[in-house]
């Protein structure tokens, strides 16, 4: 009997240290030695950080496709007598309802720009036609209200009506917050290029020039009314915008009136602007629409050249001069591959809409999109329309238009 005891008792012992050897091997398997927790967390903040990696590689892709922009260009603001007198109301002046056809084309781009051959002094000054203008100041608020950010106001009908239009013109400039480049009302106002920066992160600076002032000279001491083409001052003020923007946009005033093709003189101003890296030149001046090219600077670059953007509105009767357009294109970052001449951002995807000024007896002047004429409204309307896309195309013929 006590031996059967002492079986008993063994055979207890044996078991409970075989339930106790299996407690301590699935401890020994579930338990984290503090080695292990250091892999664990060197393993964790890997991970992390590759993940924060590529977050920021992301943002980064992001930014750079971020980094696009796109401009407007369009031609001649030249009021005459018998535009404003459309434009007259009983309260002043109204031109938006010659802009209504084309104002859908006009907001939709980051920076709109228009040239204003006419100073707007207002009629305090004395409104004024052909060959000495002034215009009133309705044009600047319609031209701001259908979308344009800063006006181009260098021309050879800047000194028309003397120091006092040009200083009450840029006055209402500043009061309605429209950027103008040009002309300036002080000598610490022209040494401030015009910038525009933009939601795409890219800054612009806007540069303006005229071959004239049809002989009307600065009053001394005061160049500062008027920017001259000078080459070393165009050179100067070029490396200037270098310092305080990413992309440089230049309007010459310049060319020969009524000729439908750019002179020697304009393509060698140009060229002048593509070898110190501009990246698009917008002409005005001849009153007809001369073709676009793409221009190779020195260095390999390329600058995008609208030698002439005819007239956007006037007076002028003359068929050719009653045709004009809007030029867009785009402007985007290049990477180091694309990039050509060392010049980060280029110009793309040039495009243009083809204007014409509709009016009957020195009224109801309206500025129509070309592709939506009928002959109704211009005889041979598809004909004509068929003949400015071949001549603004002919050097760039991925050179879109647009019909929508």
């Amino acid at each position: 009997m006590i031996k059967r005891k002492i079986i008993l008792a063994a055979s207890i012992l044996f078991l409970l240290s075989l339930f106790a050897c299996n407690q301590q091997e699935n401890g020994a398997e579930t338990e984290t030695s503090p080695a292990n927790m250091g892999n664990d967390t060197s393993a964790s903040e890997e991970n992390k950080a590759a993940d924060d990696s590529a977050k920021e590689n992301a943002s980064q892709e992001q930014k750079q496709e971020s980094q696009k922009l796109s401009i407007t260009a369009i031609g001649d603001i030249l009021v005459h007598a018998s535009v404003y007198n459309d434009a007259k109301t009983k309260e002043g002046y109204d031109f938006l309802p010659m802009f209504e056809k084309v104002k859908p084309y006009l907001g939709d781009t980051s920076i709109t720009m228009a040239n204003q051959e006419t100073m707007i002094g207002g009629a305090d000054v004395g409104l004024s036609d052909y060959p000495s203008f002034n215009s009133p100041y309705e044009v600047g608020n319609a031209l701001k209200e259908v979308g344009v950010d800063i006006v181009t106001i260098a021309n050879n009908h800047t000194l028309d009506r003397g120091e006092e239009a040009i200083q009450s013109a840029i006055s209402h400039w500043e009061d309605i917050d429209m950027r103008y480049t040009g002309a300036y009302k002080s000598k610490e106002d022209s040494a401030n290029i015009r910038v525009l920066s933009t939601e795409a992160d890219i800054n612009v600076a806007f540069l303006s020039y005229t071959y004239g002032t049809n002989g009307i000279p600065v009053p001394e001491g005061k160049d500062y009314l008027v920017n001259y083409i000078d080459k070393q001052k165009i050179v100067e003020d070029i490396e200037s915008a270098k310092e305080l923007a990413d992309v440089i946009i230049l309007s010459y005033h310049f060319g020969t009136e009524y000729q439908d093709m750019p002179s020697k003189e304009q393509k060698e101003l140009v060229q002048l602007a593509a070898d110190h890296h501009v990246h698009a030149v917008i002409g005005h001046h001849p009153h007809v629409l001369q073709p676009v090219d793409w221009v190779e600077g020195k260095d390999g670059n390329r600058t995008f050249a609208a030698y002439s953007l005819g007239n956007f509105l006037s007076g002028q009767d003359e068929f050719y001069n009653q045709i004009g357009g809007i030029l867009k294109f785009d402007i985007e970052k290049m990477d180091e591959e694309q990039a050509k001449g060392g010049q980060d951002f280029e110009v793309t995807a040039p495009r243009f809409l083809p204007t014409y000024v509709k009016f009957t007896g020195w009224k109801n002047f309206k500025v129509l999109p070309m592709y939506q004429l009928t002959n109704n409204e211009l005889a041979d309307a598809q004909l004509h329309y068929q003949q400015v896309k071949d001549h603004m195309s002919q050097w760039v013929p991925e050179l879109k238009f647009i019909e929508e």
